[in-house]
């Protein structure tokens, strides 16, 4: 229970269905399918093309997603809805032309979005309504108008220079300036490629005018895209991978995700007393921060696409890799040389989470990589492309290098939680790089320290990211203070770390208790 005498949210608690987004609307958008006899997975493909709408800056149709599904409690799928790199994109091509990192804001990175495609799996698969009806609520919004919430404004606002492309700022900058909280934006272009996608499915968006626009206007920008290549686009499911922890088993999506980056993290802090009340706050954010180097080191050295790179997940995953990186970590010092690559430096996607009354749970990541993507638009469809190519290295003979048909290291990872063979809570928490450990932190405070899901949402978050300890303003002085005592460079953020939505599944007693973010502008919701 919270203490009402503090600021904070109280939990979300219903009995039938809830959906938790990061924006109002895309919550009501997903509630209201569950109400009409929708099921979990209806109701977060509705919410999600909401959500690539209203929050416009961090996703979109033309990005991509990943998504676990449990149905009726069974271990969940999971999908990998990654693009690709054009046949024509090699290593040797970048390295060539002396480009050593592929800037975001160029057509280089641009993968062919992933989104579509699994959107159209998904409802194909587990979806119990027509596409064209999930999709409806979004055109019209798109079409009518929606009303811009405070953080989207903040966003648009604080990175408004990635859109000064003509063509962009047209459709994003209303009047040359972006829009404050209360103003109303349209996308009408996208409405139309929605409604289509509705009637005629992927061939919609990856054959025909669509397709073809978006390949004239990246090649027009020096882009290596064929209309082959969104043709040749195909989602793809996978298998879990999971690991225990506190007696449950944390399911996330096989890499060329970051989720065993996540597990891995689980695994070494598994061998220490979180719980115990021996241990101090700062102690318990320095094992966090110390953890985090072992596992985002091999992260940056070895996840790739398995398809052209294989990456050794059971060892990765071992008792022994586990115990040997736990043996480095000092309670009272930092691990020295924590300099990394450490990839494209980003913070916003979208993530969302739905259950339904039986007990179907949904856990759905969708993103556009960095904010804004690439800042690239395709006008006639009104389709905002992503920037996840800039994750590829272009070294030749490196396991992320860039590849014809390759898909890139991606951050965006869902994750679902289970026990005793039932699922127990499909969660996520967004912030780009930060995601691994936003899994890892969010489940130590629910699992070790008892918090419900908006109590987890809400607390203070660090990251040890490229040599510094990245601190919310939230965390208290005394805290930052002992942690830089040990060693920690401290990097205090303007900007928070992430968002999170979950649901837990409370089976014994019928209610589903859920969590979203006060970082973001949304809302959990049942019925």
């Amino acid at each position: 229970m919270r203490d009402f005498n503090f600021s904070g949210r109280s939990a979300a608690i219903a009995a039938n269905g809830m959906v938790a987004t990061s924006q109002p609307r895309a919550t009501l958008a997903g509630l209201d399918v569950l109400r009409a006899g929708g099921n979990a997975m209806d109701a977060a493909i509705a919410a999600v093309a909401m959500q690539c709408v209203v929050e416009p800056e961090s996703t979109g149709i033309g990005g991509d997603c990943f998504v676990l599904y449990a149905k009726n409690g069974a271990p969940p799928v999971a999908l990998n809805g990654s693009g690709r790199a054009p046949a024509k994109a090699t290593a040797e091509w970048y390295a060539e032309r002396q480009i050593h990192d592929i800037e975001t804001q160029t057509p280089h990175a641009v993968t062919v979005p992933g989104a579509v495609d699994a959107w159209c799996e998904l409802n194909r698969e587990y979806g119990s309504k027509p596409l064209a009806e999930l999709l409806e609520p979004a055109a019209r919004a798109a079409e009518d108008g929606w009303v811009v919430n405070q953080r989207v404004a903040y966003d648009w606002q604080r990175l408004h220079w990635k859109l000064q492309d003509p063509v962009t700022a047209a459709l994003f900058l209303k009047g040359g300036r972006p829009p404050v909280a209360g103003d109303t934006m349209r996308n009408p272009a996208l409405a139309r490629t929605l409604r289509r996608i509705g009637r005629e499915g992927r061939s919609a968006f990856y054959e025909g005018a669509v397709a073809r626009e978006i390949v004239a206007r990246l090649k027009s920008l020096g882009g290596l895209h064929e209309e082959g290549d969104f043709a040749n686009q195909r989602s793809e499911w996978v298998q879990p991978i999971h690991a225990a922890y506190r007696g449950y088993e944390v399911y996330e999506c096989p890499p060329n995700g970051q989720g065993l980056a996540a597990l891995m993290i689980l695994r070494q802090l598994e061998g220490f007393a979180l719980g115990d009340d021996s241990l101090s706050e700062a102690d318990r954010l320095h094992l966090l921060a110390e953890a985090t180097k072992s596992a985002y080191r091999a992260r940056d050295d070895f996840f790739a696409d398995p398809a052209q790179t294989p990456v050794d997940v059971d060892g990765f995953l071992s008792d022994e890799w586990a115990a040997r990186a736990r043996r480095e970590i000092r309670l009272d010092a930092v691990l020295p040389g924590n300099t990394w690559h450490g990839g494209t430096l980003h913070s916003d996607t979208v993530y969302l989470c739905a259950v339904d009354r039986d007990g179907n749970a949904c856990s759905f990541i969708n993103s556009l990589f960095s904010n804004w993507g690439s800042g690239i638009v395709a006008p006639e469809c009104g389709v905002l492309l992503q920037n996840r190519g800039s994750a590829f290295r272009t070294t030749p003979g490196h396991p992320n290098a860039i590849a014809p048909g390759k898909r890139p290291f991606h951050t965006i990872i869902p994750a679902m939680l289970m026990k005793d063979g039932r699922t127990v809570m499909p969660f996520g928490v967004m912030g780009g790089q930060y995601q691994a450990v936003g899994h890892a932190h969010l489940l130590h405070r629910m699992l070790d320290r008892g918090f419900d899901p908006q109590q987890a949402a809400e607390a203070p978050r660090s990251f040890a990211f490229r040599g510094k300890l990245q601190v919310e303003k939230a965390n208290p002085e005394p805290i930052v203070a002992d942690l830089a005592r040990r060693g920690h460079e401290i990097d205090v953020r303007n900007v928070p770390l992430g968002g999170c939505q979950a649901i837990w599944m409370d089976h014994a007693r019928g209610v589903l208790i859920g969590g979203s973010d006060p970082r973001k502008d949304g809302m959990a919701l049942g019925y």
